[in-house]
């Protein structure tokens, strides 16, 4: 082959990557927003984040305590203690 045929090809293929890069370069950046969030609409956004990461804590509550919970009423059990249960005076 050829070699300018070869250099031109080369030349078209970093061209089209440098152009590829500055495209996602430009539609990575972070433009004005023209909008307005009024205290409704954020006070309801937060509340709806506080909700969502409430209900996670008490879901792994749930998985944790209730297992050792079910442990310890087990071992309770198993050893017949009954303190608080005497009545008999």
């Amino acid at each position: 082959m050829k070699p300018h045929l070869e250099s031109k090809g080369l030349i078209a293929v970093r061209t089209l990557l440098t152009l590829a890069v500055a495209a996602v370069l430009i539609g990575l950046q972070a433009g004005v927003a023209q909008a307005y969030i009024g205290p409704g609409v954020a006070s309801g956004a937060l509340a709806a984040v506080v909700g969502v990461i409430g209900s996670i804590f008490l879901v792994l509550f749930a998985v944790i305590y209730y297992p050792v919970k079910r442990l310890l009423k087990r071992r309770k059990a198993a050893t017949g203690d009954s303190s608080g249960t005497d009545t008999a005076k």
